[in-house]
């Protein structure tokens, strides 16, 4: 006869193989995507943090450019000698340094 309330001692056994699968499951998530992706974000972060004037750069978009002014949030490039283009600090999406490309290969 069940009391109201009364424990069935198998069950704690049950719940944790129910939620072992879960666990796993939430594990290879983090591990797989969740951390690459903030990897990745952290290294974002730190390149949109160290531009400056001067540094060649590709946008989003595929427009390349070279960085005539710089503030917290907007970003003028040159794109040739008469065009000016005025983009968000999140548009950019690389960093080219031919000078610094050019040094490494030597």
């Amino acid at each position: 006869m069940f009391l109201a309330g009364a424990a069935d001692p198998g069950a704690g056994g049950g719940l944790l193989t129910m939620l072992l699968p879960f666990v796993a499951m939430f594990a290879v998530f983090y591990f797989l995507l969740i951390r690459p992706q903030q990897k990745k974000q952290k290294q974002r972060n730190s390149m949109l943090g160290q531009l400056k004037k001067g540094d060649k750069i590709v946008t989003i978009g595929g427009l390349h450019g070279t960085i005539m002014e710089i503030t917290e949030d907007i970003v003028v490039l040159r794109v040739n000698d008469v065009t000016k283009m005025t983009f968000d600090r999140n548009a950019i999406s690389t960093v080219v340094n031919s000078e610094e490309a050019a040094s490494a290969s030597s």
